[in-house]
């Protein structure tokens, strides 16, 4: 397990486009699916990493709080399921009927998708306004495995709250860590590492 910061896209970037398919429903996912909604979170995970077990249920939780608000929420696994087999589309399937998610989870791969966000990490949130420009990159909160710092959500959900209430986010904002996203042989992104 690498312990891996978020690269911390700039802010104002647009969100990359997407077309990957829901684990769950068979649905295929993309960010015309999320046209209606005045801003959209795009969160990286998976099913193994530690980080992303730790805070899984709050996860559960940001989706059941947002779930008929102007808030979009989609989940990405883009690590080599290979490698991986905690990580492939069948156990994604599973963790997700486990702890409740309400939004989708996606499966990426190709990776192409975690590449043209930047993803390093695993969790890594991104959170886009209505026009999907990033802003929002980073931490969920302080809490890590082994802190013993309560998870609340609390970073991630104030910036959802500023962007849905029609005022600006902070820009102080603090990079996610987690484990290294599993990239495939070769197919390391040029940011990796």
């Amino acid at each position: 397990m690498a312990r891996t910061e978020s690269t911390m896209l700039a802010l104002g970037t647009l969100a990359p486009d997407f077309q990957l398919p829901d684990v769950v429903s068979g649905e295929i996912i993309s960010l015309e699916s999320f046209a209606q909604k005045k801003a959209l979170l795009v969160m990286f995970i998976c099913k193994h990493c530690p980080f992303v077990i730790h805070v899984q249920h709050q996860l559960s939780s940001l989706g059941k709080d947002y779930q008929n608000t102007d808030l979009g929420i989609v989940a990405i696994s883009a690590n080599d399921a290979v490698k991986y087999p905690d990580d492939s589309p069948e156990n994604l399937k599973q963790m997700a009927q486990e702890v409740g998610f309400t939004f989708p989870i996606c499966y990426d791969e190709s990776q192409e998708v975690a590449k043209s966000y930047t993803a390093a990490c695993t969790p890594d949130f991104f959170l886009f306004d209505g026009d999907r420009h990033l802003v929002y990159r980073g931490q969920l909160d302080d809490s890590r495995p082994s802190t013993h710092i309560p998870v609340t959500g609390q970073d991630l959900r104030q910036a959802i709250a500023s962007i849905l209430g029609g005022n600006p986010v902070n820009s102080e904002q603090k990079p996610s860590l987690g484990c290294n996203i599993k990239w495939k042989p070769g197919n390391e992104p040029p940011y990796y590492g």
